[in-house]
């Protein structure tokens, strides 16, 4: 687990957790009437009621598909290999120990040794083998964890905790993959059930499991009462956790939940609108963790494998079109800070070129006379070859929220005025999937976790244009450059780490400077929680909570 640094009880004061490594929070504003709450004394019991408002997953195994909306439940229930300290640095948690060979072709991982799985299972190095082989089964229909464990080739294993993994070529990110939830451990006596049992319950060595599965309502969690902490010391009597369970609800309307959080009906609550957010700041019985995803910021995508945006001009002219400041600024009520990068701000591989993204109206109908679009129909879109300059906008409601929803009507305003049709279609999360597998999108905002500037390799090498086992691909602004694969080719491979980070510097460059990418901000991962909620703030590597600390008072 890593501590987060920016949880904070809103106006409160520094906040002392019995976590791995006697870690602390320190807040951002001055004390509050309430400050002292934060040195509450943990108590055992209760049910945490989490009100979630993304999509309900399909299924409980990350493993399967690999979504956020499967990471943050599934990190109360399952367990990585690897994870991240406060630092950012990846050290081991269900793993003891790691080696990798001279030539980068074989990583060694030893196992912990006592700890089970909650079904009663010993965690052994068999353990490793399924789970990855489970990873790399087409028949899973993984995508995130396939694309992680992608250069596995061979596993064996050596002795009761030791696996040897054979990779098809070095990874220096390999750490990094098997540090999230969509690759974390799951019982090889569980996955040998069939796909639908273990998308119900799967089964892993986390503080909480599985209890059930209430269809379109809630996923109940009860404590795992054998629990053995892999790292560090709690300072309890035992490992724990001071929860009777959790009970992980859906509610897709912002506003509904929020009126369950401040009713005390729900105790915490994810996807806050901005302005809820900031209306939280000036209450202080309300506790708030912002904790920025890894991987890629949150951005528009452009579809350069077809018209109009095969067109290098037509791509710069579309970006310098639109007012991507003044939208955040006037909707996101200083929740979210502008990036101009492809990397989120917690990656320190990011490179950001705010030159490239000024709004200019006059250079954006410059080069869109360029390329040919000089003409304009009767409602002032410009038109080429009797074919309207059109562009097809997929949104994902369950991903994007009203706040989001609204910066793109702006931008869909701005672009008129330069001569863009922007039509946006707002989907269901298995619409908007569907649209993205056909292609049917020219312009498309899809958020992507993963840790370490290796996610560059899945959203912008050309391998990446091709489906995984699931269906989904990564590269959706369809990426295909030679160069740049042989750059991030070898940014994986380098034992280098200066190397590394020019590479991947170079990369980036390549990308933002071929004007692929709008950059906005940082995924957001807001949440919001009661005033006798305690504990929160630790999270995994991927920044999904975990509630192992947590306690609830009176």
């Amino acid at each position: 687990m890593q501590r987060n640094s920016r949880a904070s009880r809103i106006l409160g004061c520094a906040i002392a957790l019995p976590l791995i490594g006697s870690l602390l929070a320190s807040c951002s504003a001055g004390a509050g009437p309430d400050s002292t709450a934060e040195n509450a004394k943990p108590v055992a019991g209760g049910t945490l009621v989490y009100a979630s408002g993304d999509a309900e997953p399909s299924c409980l195994d990350p493993h399967v598909g690999g979504n956020y909306p499967q990471a943050l439940v599934a990190s109360q229930y399952l367990e990585s290999l690897f994870t991240k300290d406060a630092d950012g640095k990846i050290i081991p948690w269900l793993a003891e120990s790691t080696e990798v060979s001279e030539d980068g072709l074989t990583r060694t991982i030893t196992l912990r040794d006592g700890i089970s799985f909650t079904d009663g299972t010993k965690l052994t190095a068999e353990a490793i083998k399924a789970n990855i082989e489970h990873l790399k089964d087409p028949n899973t229909a993984s995508s995130t964890g396939y694309l992680a464990v992608g250069k596995v080739v061979d596993i064996e294993i050596t002795d009761e905790l030791t696996a040897k993994l054979t990779l098809s070529a070095p990874d220096n990110a390999l750490l990094e993959s098997l540090s999230m939830p969509w690759t974390a451990i799951e019982s090889p006596k569980a996955l040998e059930r069939d796909q639908a049992t273990n998308c119900a319950s799967p089964v892993g060595t986390g503080p909480f499991k599985v209890e059930s599965w209430e269809h379109q309502k809630a996923v109940n969690l009860v404590r795992n009462d054998d629990y053995v902490l892999p790292v560090g010391d709690t300072a309890r009597a035992d490992d724990k956790a001071y929860l009777d369970g959790i009970t992980w609800r859906f509610i897709p309307e912002a506003a509904t939940r929020y009126a369950a959080l401040q009713s005390g009906e729900v105790d915490v609550i994810d996807n806050a609108q901005p302005d809820t957010i900031a209306t939280a700041t000036n209450d202080n019985s309300l506790g708030h963790l912002d904790a920025p995803r890894p991987g890629a910021s949150n951005r528009i995508e452009l579809n350069s494998s077809k018209a109009p945006f095969d067109d290098q001009r037509v791509r710069e002219a579309f970006i310098r079109a639109v007012d991507a400041n003044s939208g955040i600024s006037s909707l996101y009520f200083g929740t979210a800070q502008r990036s101009y990068s492809l990397l989120s701000s917690v990656e320190p591989l990011g490179y950001s070129d705010e030159s490239l993204f000024g709004t200019d109206a006059a250079k954006a109908n410059e080069l869109l006379d360029e390329a040919g679009w000089t003409e304009r129909d009767a409602e002032g879109y410009r038109v080429k070859d009797g074919k309207r300059l059109s562009l097809d906008f997929p949104v994902s409601t369950n991903q994007s929220v009203p706040a989001e929803q609204s910066l793109f009507e702006q931008f869909q305003a701005q672009a008129k005025a330069v001569g863009f049709e922007v039509k946006i279609q707002l989907l269901d999360l298995s619409s908007w999937y569907g649209a993205l597998a056909k292609h049917e999108y020219d312009l498309v905002s899809a958020p992507y976790t993963k840790v370490g500037p290796s996610v560059l390799r899945i959203l912008y090498h050309s391998n990446s244009t091709v489906p995984a086992p699931s269906g989904y691909f990564a590269n959706n602004a369809q990426v295909k450059n030679e160069k740049l694969d042989g750059i991030l080719a070898e940014a994986e491979q380098t034992n280098d780490e200066a190397l590394r980070a020019s590479l991947y510097e170079q990369a980036q460059k390549l990308v933002l400077e071929g004007y692929y990418v709008l950059p906005l901000y940082d995924q957001q991962n807001h949440f919001l929680y009661g005033k006798n909620v305690h504990g929160v703030g630790a999270t995994t590597a991927v920044s999904s909570p975990i509630y192992y600390d947590t306690f609830i008072t009176e």
